[in-house]
């Protein structure tokens, strides 16, 4: 009875975490978009190291000293990994602070739609995994998603596809990682961290950086490294708790959440061609979610 009673309670804290998560990913780009005049590249550079700080402070509290860097170290092949992936999620970063200053929200919602899509079709590609009928068709219905937007349009949504691609990659490369979730995104934001701190000192030097746009600005930018390690920190409690198909459904509520702030918020003009990709793109997702929980079904018979 009491195992029953703990099982319920971590199964709400757990949910509690994933939907907390979402919705602070989701009203992120409010943040960032306040964090105007400031240059979105000196946002990007001053988050990394304030990323680097929080991340390094939380571990310091989390573990030993000793025990901090001790999994970056376990080969040259998990050092290299952390390098790359600290470089894949700067890139992923970079678009989307760059596409939310640029009055390009709506474009970030979809590319945070299509990445769990994305990562099926790495998935089947880069580690033979096999997937069933449903998601082969939520795969099908993203790239006709993406047509509609390339024919449309006459050019290719290079936001959304950037962003969707690189935290496909980024994931694909975490798979390798066996660090904590806070250890990893130290190990992969302290390298890049002395390049972000000279470009800072670059950038304030020369008159152009975030002191510039006034002392309230830059308090608020002060918040970069929480804001990206919060969220964080409730989706790996999250993980830990629930059952992934859960914690993948709540995942969309966060680009959900950005369409609205587009639309609404933003002002960004939301045609019909957009919203036929969107709706292509739900249908995937639709036909993808019913996939997982079949999955998920399978394994628990076995």
């Amino acid at each position: 009875m009491q195992g029953e009673f703990m099982d319920k309670r971590n199964y709400k804290i757990g949910l509690t975490s994933a939907i907390g998560c979402a919705i602070v990913w989701g009203l992120l780009p409010i943040y960032w978009n306040s964090l105007k005049p400031i240059p979105s590249g000196v946002i990007i550079f001053y988050r990394i190291v304030l990323m680097a700080v929080v991340c390094f402070i939380a571990c310091a509290f989390q573990y030993r000293p000793k025990n901090v860097f001790k999994p970056m170290f376990e080969s040259k092949k998990s050092l290299l990994t952390y390098i790359i992936a600290g470089i894949i999620i700067t890139i992923n970063w970079s678009i989307y602070i760059w596409a939310v200053n640029a009055g390009q929200v709506i474009q970030t919602s979809m590319g945070y739609f299509l990445e769990p899509l994305v990562v099926c079709l790495f998935g089947v590609v880069i580690y033979k995994e096999k997937i069933n009928n449903w998601k082969k068709i939520s795969v099908c219905f993203a790239v006709c998603g993406l047509l509609v937007m390339i024919i449309g349009y006459k050019q290719v949504p290079l936001i959304a596809v950037g962003l969707g691609l690189s935290f496909a990659i980024y994931a694909a490369i975490k798979k390798s990682v066996s660090a904590a979730p806070l250890q990893s995104l130290l190990y992969e934001t302290i390298f890049l961290a002395p390049v972000a701190l000279g470009f800072v000192c670059y950038y304030e030097n020369a008159g152009v950086g975030a002191l510039t746009a006034g002392s309230g600005k830059f308090i608020l930018l002060m918040f970069a490294g929480i804001a990206t390690a919060v969220p964080l920190a409730l989706f790996s409690f999250a993980a830990s708790k629930l059952p992934l198909i859960t914690v993948g459904l709540t995942e969309y509520i966060s680009p959900s959440i950005s369409l609205i702030l587009g639309i609404f918020l933003f002002k960004e003009p939301f045609d019909t061609i957009q919203f036929s990709a969107f709706a292509i793109i739900w249908i995937g997702l639709i036909f993808f979610t019913y996939g997982e929980i079949s999955d998920n079904k399978n394994k628990a018979e076995e």
